[in-house]
């Protein structure tokens, strides 16, 4: 055992230097010899996708099919795979390490992206084309995929974190959402709504980071600084969480059945109507609409609490980039066709109209085609970007750096289950994950 966990030790080494070693321009990803972007039937430009998301494939391939209908002249030949998560993310890292078998354009999940960033990035740079548009988008969602000023990839969504509640409960104890302006709100509204329903107010995860992350960083704190030193342990964090294991002390806030906010035994536990509220980001929408059915007609959206009047009273949360790899035959094709998706009114239009995510164009969020009847509407409500439009300026970025995808783990697995499952004391098992992480 030992001597195989060294071998893979070397290994992983091994990789990371060689991508270090690398450089990445057009120029070299136009001629480079492994390279895809070559020519398809009827002239048309191969382009090979690979994503984890079955929805984002479909997605790729209906634009891929209006692109060709608007550009007679390129057409583009679309290659999508839907590959397992941690298959997907490690094969793209071998084929980028070994310069052959990468496709021209790939999904990469936040918490995995710092692995391709480590040395000189194998991906394209795509401030060009990203820049002109920053003032319509949510900027915090493409610096995430960014190093040095340069941008590598581009956001599906914004993940703007929001309160659901379910109005039938909230009106059962006389509770009016729109009263709740900050934390200290809610903890009052939770106490009224379990003395006279006997229901908690809140579920907390007891072994995910989505009952952690959003809260801190609405204070504008993190799990690691933006020069990547591991930051867990901060002040602000660790009386979020003393204040979060309070309410499970009182039962104005319970752990999720299953311990996390996407099992199934939540999902029945809020079919029931067992909680009055779960705050998640907008793109858990769709685990309402397809897991919780129930509930449709008697969930809203609503800002989150801020800490302080005045502060935040959202985050940005979760993502997946997609890019362009460097062995692209076809990278001026390539970064057309992503514009076209990922950053164009239409496009944005229609990542909302067929995934159910808020956009990170914002000048969309106000077109009429928002309010237009789908699944979303008629399970929350037309007002759903309304209360997103009164958070947009509010959504700070969060740091991803080489070390995320470590701390990540570590609060998900050590230091969410000791304080809201074994509720230890939030400052001892913080400072303990600290000291792990950074020894």
């Amino acid at each position: 055992m030992k001597k195989m966990l060294v071998w893979l030790g070397v290994c992983i080494l091994a990789v990371m230097t060689v991508l270090g070693g690398c450089s990445t321009t057009k120029e070299a990803s136009n001629e480079s010899s492994g390279g895809n972007g070559g020519n398809a039937q009827g002239g048309a430009t191969k382009l090979i996708f690979w994503t984890f998301v079955d929805a984002h494939q479909k997605f790729y391939e209906s634009m891929a099919e209006q692109w060709n209908q608007e550009h007679p002249d390129q057409q583009i030949e679309l290659e999508a795979t839907t590959i397992p998560y941690d298959d997907m993310h490690t094969k793209l890292l071998l084929a980028l390490l070994s310069g052959v078998g990468a496709p021209d354009l790939v999904d990469i999940e936040q918490s995995k992206f710092p692995n391709f960033m480590k040395g000189v990035p194998q991906l394209v740079d795509l401030t060009d084309m990203i820049k002109p548009e920053l003032d319509n988008i949510v900027q915090s969602r493409v610096e995430i995929y960014s190093k040095e000023g340069k941008y590598y990839g581009i956001d599906y969504h914004v993940g703007a974190t929001v309160m659901y509640y379910n109005q039938e409960i909230l009106d059962q104890a006389g509770v009016n959402a729109d009263d709740i302006k900050t934390w200290s709100d809610f903890e009052q509204a939770g106490k009224q709504v379990l003395a006279k329903t006997g229901k908690p107010m809140i579920t907390f995860e007891g072994n995910g980071n989505w009952s952690w992350w959003p809260a801190i960083s609405q204070q504008k704190s993190d799990q690691v600084d933006a020069d990547g030193n591991v930051t867990v342990n901060a002040p602000v964090n660790v009386q979020t969480m003393k204040f979060f294991q309070q309410m499970v002390k009182e039962g104005v806030a319970a752990v999720a059945p299953g311990a996390g906010h996407d099992t199934e035994e939540y999902f029945g536990y809020m079919d029931q109507g067992s909680s009055a509220a779960v705050f998640m980001p907008f793109w858990f929408m769709n685990r309402f609409t397809d897991h919780i059915p129930d509930l449709k007609g008697k969930m809203i959206i609503r800002p989150m609490p801020a800490w302080e009047e005045g502060g935040n009273r959202s985050a940005g949360m979760g993502g997946t980039a997609t890019s362009i790899t460097n062995q692209s035959g076809a990278v001026e094709l390539a970064e057309q066709f992503l514009a076209y998706a990922k950053l164009s009114k239409e496009g944005n239009l229609q990542i909302w109209k067929q995934l159910g995510f808020d956009p990170i164009r914002t000048d969309v969020w106000t077109d009429p085609t928002m309010k237009e009847s789908n699944k979303y509407t008629d399970y929350f409500g037309d007002d759903i970007f309304d209360t997103l439009l009164s958070v947009k300026d509010e959504i700070a970025p969060v740091n991803i750096r080489e070390k995320s995808p470590e701390v990540f783990d570590a609060v998900r697995n050590k230091a969410m289950p000791d304080i809201f499952i074994n509720l230890k004391d939030p400052e001892q098992v913080l400072n303990a994950v600290q000291a792990e992480l950074t020894r």
